[in-house]
């Protein structure tokens, strides 16, 4: 009940709509009640029937253009109301739904990763849909009908009782077996319904799934194995569909039987009724046109029923979300963060993601402005853990992070997060223009900063090279980019935004050594004048950085420059010897081989291995 009374709020919002559509059916029920007395009346004028059973003709043809007239438009007026109520309960159904709809999405935008980590896409995706729609059908169906329904079944009792009480109990005989199955349908219809959203969401989730890795799916030739997994699922949402649908059919033809039943007593007993003279033939068909106006509540009632079993359902899912609460949340006096120098500092922080081992333990790390510190260590060693924590996609558990010395948790987020810059591992672009792309997240953000951020990250000179320039297409998810000019996309999306402190997630993992070349330019001219934390694996990058800090089981093992780790001979020796250094041979081996296209830089050979063709694209 909690849950309807919260949707009946959000409707209340539009309440010259709702009151326009209460007023319209109670003009509607009223001028539908009079059409059975008009014809009743009728009915009275044009047969008259005395107790020797002789019928006559009792009324002339005009009164019967008159009456014909009255009906006539007796029924025009009720069909402009129908319409005027169906207008109102229509579009205010679609604008609870809007306003939920984006109230959710809004909710999902704001919502920290930890929520999000641990709910499926596919759900998220059903809840915005079906259950929003189910939502909507209530405000239509419940909330608008079921008081249309419940007025007009007193209405008619009240007549029906006036006319002839004791039709009426017989009218009424059935009734208390109509309440009892309809309390039990619905308390049934609600539980199933619930089974019902939770398979569709299991159903969206594969879907989703599928798609997204529709070239893994390809790859492992597993086209039937996902054909049956979705098929399963499928069938086991058909059975809970068919299950709801037949209980809701079977509860709408008892109703109609129990009021067909009740029709048949009527006619038997108001039969009598006129043939002894205490009712006229008008008076019955008065009383059996007001009964057959009853067949509407009845058959409504099942719909209605089941559109409250849905809400109730699908409003309880929705609350969860839009009640969530955000483990990463601003201050109620949270301040708008000016632009910093980029002073870093992790002031002993540790971070566990929920239900799972401590990620980092009591990390201490200092970034001067300029600094660019790389991050090495183990998968699992806490790498990521610290580009999630710097812009609070995550919030730590003790300590604090800190630039210019003052805590991150002060400010908003907005105004944090255009302060730090992330060119992501995964790069995701949206469905949209390469101009739009890289300006995305900078509002006012033209075409001249676009190229000169395009231009800065190496990528200005392909986009030219395309058909449309900076208005080429780019797929979903970036499919029409490679992998590197999805990465240099990516850069020059951070440098729109002018970010003070910079991440840059193992940017070049997964690239050639080409295609590392062309990044590993761009990021250089990028991290001018930026605090810089490199999450990286190539030796090159982690060279040339101002200070190493290598993580073990999300404590710092070692940290200093790269000649002061190798002379330690530590743990990041290990991983030098072990990871590194064979990359830095295979270069100096490719560098020596004609064929290879790598030719060695500076006098004697003595430079760094360099790429013929570094300034081309991959």
């Amino acid at each position: 009940m909690v849950i309807l009374i919260r949707i009946t709020k959000i409707a209340w919002q539009f309440r010259a709509r709702l009151i326009f559509a209460y007023l319209s059916f109670i003009a509607a029920i009223g001028v539908s009640l009079l059409i059975p007395h008009i014809f009743g009346e009728a009915i009275d004028l044009l047969v008259a029937v005395d107790g020797d059973g002789v019928v006559g003709k009792a009324v002339s043809t005009s009164t019967l253009a008159y009456l014909a007239l009255a009906l006539l438009g007796a029924s025009l007026l009720r069909g402009f109301l129908d319409f005027a109520r169906t207008y109102c309960t229509d579009s205010l159904s679609q604008k609870v739904s809007y306003d939920i709809r984006n109230k959710f999405y809004d909710k999902l935008q704001h919502l920290s990763f930890a929520y999000h980590d641990k709910e499926h896409t596919g759900e998220l995706m059903s809840k915005a849909t079906a259950d929003v729609e189910a939502i909507r059908r209530f405000v239509n169906m419940g909330l608008v009908r079921a008081l249309e329904v419940v007025v007009r079944l007193v209405a008619l009792l009240l007549i029906l009782n006036l006319m002839n009480w004791q039709l009426t109990l017989i009218s009424l005989a059935f009734v208390p077996f109509i309440i009892i199955r309809s309390s039990l349908v619905m308390g049934r219809l609600r539980r199933m319904w619930l089974q019902v959203q939770l398979r569709m969401g299991e159903a969206v989730t594969i879907l989703q799934e599928n798609l997204v890795g529709i070239h893994v799916v390809k790859a492992f030739a597993s086209e039937e194995f996902e054909k049956k997994k979705f098929a399963k699922k499928a069938q086991e949402l058909r059975e809970e569909y068919f299950q709801s649908e037949r209980l809701q059919g079977t509860n709408s033809a008892w109703m109609t039987f129990f009021f067909t039943s009740g029709l048949g007593l009527i006619l038997w007993y108001g039969g009598w009724e006129v043939i002894r003279g205490n009712m006229s033939p008008g008076d019955l068909t008065k009383f059996i046109l007001y009964l057959s106006q009853l067949t509407f509540p009845i058959r409504m009632s099942s719909f209605i029923i089941n559109s409250f079993s849905r809400a109730i359902t699908s409003g309880g899912r929705i609350f969860d979300v839009l009640d969530a609460e955000s483990p990463v949340v601003e201050k109620p006096n949270a301040r708008v963060f000016e632009r910093p120098q980029g002073r870093v500092e992790f002031e002993n922080v540790s971070f566990a993601y929920e239900g799972r081992m401590p990620a980092l333990q009591h990390l201490n790390i200092s970034a001067e402005p300029g600094q660019i510190t790389a991050i090495l260590g183990a998968p699992g060693s806490g790498k990521s853990t610290i580009v999630n924590l710097l812009p609070r996609f995550y919030d730590v558990n003790e300590g604090r992070i800190t630039i210019d010395g003052q805590d991150i948790r002060e400010f908003t987020l907005e105004s944090l997060r255009h302060n730090v810059g992330i060119v992501q591992q995964d790069v995701f672009l949206f469905g949209a223009t390469i101009h739009d792309n890289i300006a995305y997240g900078v509002k006012d953000a033209t075409r001249e900063d676009v190229i000169r951020a395009a231009t800065v990250a190496q990528l200005h000179d392909h986009i030219e090279s395309l058909p449309d320039g900076y208005d080429t297409w780019v797929g979903e998810r970036g499919a029409t980019l490679s992998g590197g000019q999805r990465q240099r996309l990516s850069i020059a999306r951070s440098i729109l935004i002018d970010p003070p402190v910079l991440i840059l997630d193992d940017s070049t993992s997964s690239v050639d050594v080409q295609t590392e070349r062309m990044i590993h330019r761009a990021m250089v001219n990028v991290m001018k004048d930026r605090t810089t934390f490199v999450i990286a694996h190539r030796l090159s990058t982690v060279r040339e950085a101002d200070l190493i800090v290598v993580l073990k089981d999300g404590q710092i093992a070692e940290q200093g420059t790269h000649e002061e780790l190798l002379a330690a001979n530590g743990f990041y020796r290990d991983i030098h010897d072990l990871q590194l250094l064979p990359q830095e041979e295979l270069l100096l081996d490719a560098s020596l081989t004609p064929e290879s296209g790598i030719q060695a830089d500076g006098a004697g050979g003595g430079g760094r291995p360099r790429l013929a063709s570094e300034l081309g694209d991959d």
